[in-house]
């Protein structure tokens, strides 16, 4: 006695969830590339806003920050660029300035009070 219906059937569904898992990936994909373009497009953005409202050098400093502490950097650029659209930067800031949001910004240094018995 041969299952050969049922076997055709459970070959169908087998081809029907492959098709599906394919198509899913294949949305998967897509969502990434609009993800990605999105990203792209906020640092641009955040890029030219530092630009306009940062001298030549804050804005070295800051790239020097940002070889040292990239996460550090990051969060001053997203500080700076928020400060900067909601309207409360006037002018454009120096690196004095810059100084001081980074000293502002840093986290709080751990002291190692290491004494000897």
């Amino acid at each position: 006695m041969s299952d050969a219906p049922d076997d055709e059937r459970l070959e169908e569904l087998r081809e029907q969830k492959m098709q599906e898992l394919q198509d899913q990936a294949q949305q998967g994909g897509a969502d990434q590339e609009a993800q990605d373009a999105a990203r792209e497009r906020a640092e641009a953005q955040q890029e030219a806003v530092l630009k306009q409202h940062l001298t030549d050098g804050a804005r070295q400093r800051l790239n020097a920050v940002e070889m040292s502490k990239p996460d550090f950097a990051a969060r001053v650029k997203k500080q700076v660029a928020a400060l900067a659209q909601s309207g409360r930067v006037q002018g454009r800031i120096d690196e004095d300035q810059m100084k001081e949001l980074l000293r502002e910004l840093q986290p709080d240094q751990k002291s190692f009070d290491i004494r000897h018995r």
